[in-house]
């Protein structure tokens, strides 16, 4: 019929301490292949500056034709 409550909790736990390990081994590989949170900051930290930059060269050329 069934195992019981020991069976079943113990089941129960089994099949949680694998879906545990699935989700922290596909994190793992997210991380190291570079979609990762910290990487991805990064990517972000970077894209700001160029774009600060960026702006910088248009307020500096929009100063320059203004004087011409």
């Amino acid at each position: 019929m069934g195992y019981g409550i020991v069976g079943s909790i113990g089941g129960f736990l089994l099949a949680l301490l694998i879906i545990l390990l699935l989700a922290g081994a596909v994190v793992l590989l997210l991380n190291k292949s570079g979609y990762g949170f910290q990487r991805n900051n990064e990517r972000t930290m970077k894209m700001e500056k160029d774009i600060e930059e960026i702006k910088k060269t248009v307020e500096d050329i929009k100063s320059k034709l203004e004087d011409i």
